[in-house]
């Protein structure tokens, strides 16, 4: 099972911590979507572009993190259950996977790559982005005021979904005005499937502002 991913990319650490949740082995195909090159021949792979892509087989693929996380629900029962048996549960869990990939996941990346200038300074965009983030951390915020995790006392798909921007959101969207959201995030530190992840990409990402800092 081969998984093309990019460390910095947020879909991809979703992906990879579902991975580790469910201790499921997989080959790490990792994709240089800044070079033209690595890119190019990551679309002759899949037409798309885009990161995480799953390859169970040379014969299935997978696209977009949250169709992997489902796949890997579907066929393997080890680790941890990432989508509720129940119902209800499980309705709840996708719905706070998508509003986290929609509003908070794709705005935090606007506003990050407008700061550091991979993309041109939009302040429409921005406008939008930053309402969109404090919806989110308001929505989140009155949440986890009795909860440990985004739907409940049991790490679920929607953490995976929630997490990885808000590394990022701490220099794009900070969140200290939200107490709920600041412990939140400080659980998230110190969770083995996520601190693996984070192991990985964060000296890149610290190296790549150095480099751009120099």
């Amino acid at each position: 099972m081969k998984l093309y991913y990019n460390p910095l990319s947020t879909y991809s650490q979703k992906a990879m911590i579902a991975f580790n949740e469910k201790g499921v082995a997989y080959e790490s195909n990792l994709v240089d979507l800044m070079s033209p090159e690595g890119r190019a021949a990551f679309e002759k792979i899949s037409p798309l572009g885009k990161v995480p892509f799953l390859k169970p087989s040379e014969d299935w693929q997978v696209p977009e993190s949250t169709s992997i996380i489902e796949y890997l629900e579907d066929k393997f029962t080890s680790g941890t259950r990432l989508i509720p048996a129940d119902r209800e549960a499980a309705r709840q869990v996708r719905f706070m996977d998508r509003m986290s990939d929609l509003y908070y996941n794709e705005p935090v990346v606007e506003l990050l790559m407008q700061h550091i200038g991979f993309r041109p300074k939009d302040e429409d965009k921005a406008a939008r982005a930053r309402k969109h983030i404090a919806m989110t951390y308001s929505h989140w915020d009155k949440r986890l005021a009795s909860q440990a995790w985004m739907c409940g006392a049991d790490f679920t798909m929607a953490d995976c979904a929630a997490i990885p921007p808000m590394f990022y959101a701490q220099v794009a969207a900070p969140f200290e005005a939200f107490p709920n959201v600041v412990a939140y995030w400080k659980r998230a530190q110190d969770w083995p499937s996520y601190a693996k992840v984070k192991a990985e990409f964060e000296p890149i990402w610290n190296g790549m502002l150095a480099q751009r800092a120099a």
